[in-house]
């Protein structure tokens, strides 16, 4: 006798995620109730099948019986894990953790330029890319970054997240990405610039345009996030924003190039046919637009774009600010860059130009994300790893801090007292930390937590009124 086997039907990955997704919005756990209501379009019978699927495979955990049942997003092991901080290296460099992928490229793209092959433009690094297929990003770190970065708004309309928390990603993410390119503007002067438009002395005017532009790309990303999207559009109107009058040819901003480009410090020579830059950006844009998930979407524009170099100049800055894209959009945690030593990610770029290895990009990737989502996350699970800067740093922090609220300092007088004491108390490879961290003491202090400088609520709130005179 033959007997018929019934094979259960087949879910596809991204299905699950998404009722993965919908239920991580509610961190107590969700009812079936709950999370028809984000999945509306899913009939009860199919959205009960795929959470089946998710507590089978110990995703999902089923809480309760009955109409009191609930599910929970099952913690994974190491999620919780306390974020490594940035090391100090033998020879006295910062730079993030990285994995033994990584740390094997690094090697590689720092020997001696004269030491390594020139590359060109290699079509088959995009070519071979099968979205939602192949994963530059394993599904594990998809989840780990989903479930840090996820929020209370993600059934809520796009940007409603980033706009919440709009005045800190605007200074973060235009001082951060500004300072990947070697501005030497300091988070002070950059809020500044950006409520003032109050140039700091001693800058270069291409300084203070590079932030100005950043603001207003950043501003685009979150008033249209609706309407943006892996498309020339957005991509070329980005390239605009943060190419204006910074390049010597105003017609080139917004415009794919049709000029051979260099990049400095690199053998990675890219594409120079007009024709071809133009038929490997729509392909680049069209496979961004294919993936579902965001955070794959964020690091693959991460990725491509830059190696692809299609705009004459600023395509690193694209790249970085359309990667936000899909965060902003989902309202997940923004990626704005914080703490990201400029090296690591030079490294991380030179891996992919020259060998077409994303491992060393990606460890960035994944630590700068985490380190973002620490900045905003309004409640913490846990606590994060102390700061060994911070604990070897705190009695001269917490004198400065002290000292700027306490005698009234407003913005431009406190970056100047900052410097000052920067270059008397701290050792020269460590100043720029120090500025930035009393910086970051400063733009972050409130009511609930001025007890930490010792500081009376009447100081604080007089403070609180120089503050913000120019």
């Amino acid at each position: 006798m033959c007997h018929i086997v019934i094979m259960p039907k087949y879910i596809p990955q991204n299905e699950l995620d998404d009722v993965l997704k919908a239920v991580g919005q509610f961190p107590e756990g969700a009812s079936i109730k709950d999370i028809s209501i984000v999945m509306e379009k899913l009939s009860r019978r199919t959205l009960q099948r795929r959470l089946s699927n998710l507590v089978g495979q110990k995703k999902l955990v089923l809480k309760g019986r009955g109409r009191s049942s609930r599910y929970v997003v099952k913690a994974r092991a190491g999620l919780d894990a306390k974020l490594p901080t940035l090391k100090l290296e033998s020879h006295g460099e910062v730079y993030i953790p990285v994995s033994q992928e990584g740390e094997k490229i690094k090697q590689v793209v720092r020997q001696p330029i004269q030491n390594r092959q020139p590359v060109g433009y290699n079509q088959r690094f995009i070519d071979e890319y099968i979205p939602n297929k192949t994963s530059y990003l394993s599904l594990e770190i998809r989840q780990r970054l989903f479930e840090k970065g996820q929020s209370s708004d993600g059934h809520r309309p796009a940007g409603t997240y980033a706009r919440k928390v709009f005045n800190r990603v605007l200074i973060d993410l235009s001082w951060n990405s500004s300072r990947l390119e070697g501005n030497t503007y300091s988070l002070l002067e950059t809020d500044r610039l950006l409520e003032f438009g109050e140039v700091a002395e001693g800058k270069q005017a291409i300084e203070s345009q590079m932030i100005l532009n950043h603001k207003a790309a950043i501003e685009l990303l979150v008033e249209q996030a609706q309407e943006v999207g892996f498309n020339s559009y957005t991509i070329c109107n980005l390239h605009a924003l943060l190419s204006d009058n910074l390049l010597a040819d105003s017609r080139a901003c917004g415009k794919l190039r049709a000029i051979p480009v260099g990049i400095s410090g690199t053998v990675y020579i890219p594409l120079e046919v007009p024709q071809r830059i133009e038929e490997s950006f729509s392909q680049v844009l069209e496979k961004a637009t294919a993936i579902e998930n965001p955070f794959e979407q964020a690091f693959f524009a991460m990725v491509q774009l830059p190696y692809l170099q299609p705009f004459e100049d600023v395509n690193k800055r694209v790249s970085r600010l359309s990667a936000n894209i899909p965060l902003i959009r989902d309202n997940l945690c923004p990626l704005s860059f914080v703490d990201v030593p400029e090296q690591a990610y030079v490294d991380g770029l030179m891996g992919v130009y020259e060998l077409n290895r994303v491992e060393l990009l990606r460890d960035v990737f994944i630590w700068a994300y985490e380190r973002s989502c620490d900045r905003y996350s309004a409640v913490r699970s846990s606590l994060g790893e102390p700061d060994p800067f911070r604990l070897r740093h705190r009695a001269t922090i917490f004198n400065v801090v002290n000292n700027v609220v306490g005698d009234g300092m407003n913005k431009k007088m406190a970056v100047s007292y900052i410097k000052e004491c920067a270059i008397e108390k701290i050792e020269s490879k460590e100043r720029e930390r120090f500025v930035e961290v009393v910086e970051t003491e400063l733009i972050g202090l409130h009511e609930g937590n001025i007890a930490r400088y010792r500081l009376r609520p009447s100081e604080y709130e007089d403070w609180k009124i120089k503050w913000s005179v120019q």
